[in-house]
């Protein structure tokens, strides 16, 4: 994916929380709802758009859908900005 679509999906506060709840582990559309005080419509609507990005992937296991992170284009992105920033920290 790119990095527009990338810097895109991480630019809600939202989903940035999104993103920290699953740090810790997989979960659950339902479960990660119950965290957000926002429909479940509009929870579903930012885990896609974190899907799109890339930055999560989904599991389905009966009836539920479990989600967890995708470190590896975090990864990417972070060795983006340490090539912006420059190969020493010394400046």
């Amino acid at each position: 994916m790119g990095l527009q679509q990338t810097m895109k999906a991480l630019s809600d506060p939202v989903r940035r929380g999104i993103l920290d709840l699953l740090k810790e582990g997989r979960l659950s559309a339902g479960d990660i709802a119950d965290r957000f005080p926002i429909t479940g419509a509009v929870i579903s609507r930012h885990l896609s758009v974190l899907k799109e990005a890339d930055l999560i992937r989904d599991t389905r296991e009966g009836k539920y859908i479990y989600y967890d992170l995708n470190v590896s284009v975090l990864e990417e992105m972070l060795l983006w900005v340490s090539n912006l920033k420059g190969e020493s920290d010394n400046g």
